[in-house]
């Protein structure tokens, strides 16, 4: 019998009971540690997205591209 892992099953699985507290500290842990968290944070942030408002979701959009943008002007100053 093959068993099939669906990781965005196992990380829901992993977080399931978890406190408020307890998501933070999964979610701060992961930022900027390991990149073998990053499928993890992907599951729980399409979680977020498929549970925001279509406001909450374009200040989400905003927020990156402004991130994005930020660091590309950062990395390639226009000249003055």
């Amino acid at each position: 019998m093959k068993v099939t892992l669906d990781l965005r099953q196992a990380i829901m699985n992993r977080v399931q009971n978890k406190s408020g507290d307890e998501l933070r500290g999964v979610i701060t842990d992961s930022i900027g540690g390991d990149e073998m968290a990053l499928p993890g944070l992907g599951v729980l942030f399409e979680v977020i997205w498929e549970q925001s408002a279509e406001e909450d979701k374009q200040k989400m959009v905003q927020t990156l591209y402004d991130h994005i943008h930020q660091a590309e002007s950062v990395a390639n100053p226009s000249p003055s």
